[in-house]
């Protein structure tokens, strides 16, 4: 019972042995004829990968011929490895036919073969041109640009359609979060705002005053400083610095959401992202930067009044009588008109980047670089575009 149980494993090894793929040579009347054998399976080719790499690279003359009549079965992973066997071993001796392949295989070489003929050709590196790249690179900012304005149109849509169902009753008003973003982006923002305008505005007062001294009107450093504050210094001074804090806090905690799948999760339920996260943040923001610029307004003239104090000897009561005499009430809201607008452009900022993070860590920190490098720079535009419209129209 034992050698007939021994018999039949030697006879099983024995037939799966013949079953396995083979490649031979031989010379038949001045041609080598590669003869193919065994099965051709995905299972089995990886054991001849390496002699199928030689033969390949090998001299092996000029005319070769295939002979396939003795192979078994065939799969897909099998007709690949021979076709590119013949195709490499065409590029250098002429065309190789594959011979003795069998009618019921035919199909699948055929196959094979038209897949490997649709495999796009390796790329050739483009002869570089400065004139072409530079209308490339044009090109992609300015669809780059359409997609930020399309993204931005999107967020200030979404914005007045979720103000206008919170309006209408249809959805529930929540005014806590919008304190709630009041407290995070404006009061906590409030001494570093009061330091950093303070010094600002001392610093104007001292170089103001250096240079006039030699003119012998020193005094008008404090019309130098009040105009100076006013219109232009105390709302760009607030913006920027809202831009880096507020800008890059928002845009991360979008982002965040963002990665842990939380946004999809409003849609989800039937909220709107931009209602529920955009609109409160845009909200705080247009009601917190005018007051923020009105709070650094009056550190920075009392930055001014206490270095033109100490430098220059003027006292607070002259001060304040040069700024009657200077400035007026255009003077004053020229650059608190600003701040709405700038907070508006920032919030809009912020929320786009942060809605466009992906899923890396990686991704969030570009993100909110992108969000404070671009609030900034908008803000510094938009202020240059109020200056000529007010220049514009004489004031």
């Amino acid at each position: 019972m034992a050698e007939a149980t021994s018999a039949e494993s030697d006879s099983a090894t024995a037939k799966r042995r013949s079953d396995a793929p083979s490649l031979k040579g031989e010379r038949r009347e001045g041609t080598l004829v590669l003869t193919v054998a065994g099965d051709w399976l995905s299972r089995t080719v990886g054991a001849l990968e390496k002699d199928l790499e030689k033969t390949a690279e090998a001299n092996l003359g000029s005319s070769i011929t295939m002979d396939l009549s003795a192979v078994g079965h065939v799969d897909t992973a099998g007709a690949f490895v021979l076709e590119r066997l013949r195709r490499q071993l065409s590029q250098s001796r002429g065309e190789i036919a594959l011979d003795g392949l069998a009618e019921r295989n035919r199909p699948l070489f055929q196959a094979v073969g038209q897949a490997m003929d649709r495999e796009p050709p390796s790329a050739k590196p483009a002869k570089s041109n400065r004139i072409v790249a530079a209308l490339a690179g044009l090109g992609e900012g300015m669809v780059g640009l359409k997609d930020e304005l399309v993204n931005g149109l999107n967020l200030i849509g979404g914005a007045m359609y979720g103000a206008g169902r919170r309006l209408s009753g249809r959805t529930q008003l929540r005014p806590a979060a919008i304190f709630n973003q009041i407290d995070q982006m404006g009061v906590r923002a409030v001494p570093i705002i009061i330091l950093i305008t303070f010094l600002v505005g001392g610093i104007i007062a001292q170089q103001g005053a250096f240079q006039l001294r030699r003119f012998g009107g020193e005094v008008y450093a404090v019309n130098l400083v009040g105009i100076l504050v006013l219109r232009e210094i105390g709302v760009l001074l607030t913006a920027i610095m809202i831009a880096g804090r507020s800008s890059s806090a928002i845009c991360a905690e979008i982002g965040s959401m963002k990665m842990r799948e939380e946004i999809d999760a409003l849609h989800v339920i039937g909220l709107n992202p931009i209602g529920v996260l955009v609109f409160p943040r845009l909200v705080a923001l247009t009601i917190a930067l005018p007051l923020l610029t009105f709070i650094a307004n009056l550190a920075a003239l009392a930055g001014g009044a206490l270095t033109l104090y100490i430098y220059s000897g003027i006292s607070f009561a002259n001060f304040a009588q040069g700024l009657q005499n200077s400035i007026d009430l255009f003077t004053i809201f020229s650059g608190l008109i600003k701040a709405p607008f700038m907070a508006i452009v920032i919030g809009l900022v912020a929320a786009n980047e942060g809605l466009k993070v992906g899923g890396s860590a990686e991704s969030l920190g570009l993100r909110v670089t992108s969000a404070v490098v671009k609030s900034i720079f908008l803000v510094i535009v938009m202020d240059g575009l109020f200056a000529i419209f007010y220049a514009s129209v004489g004031l």
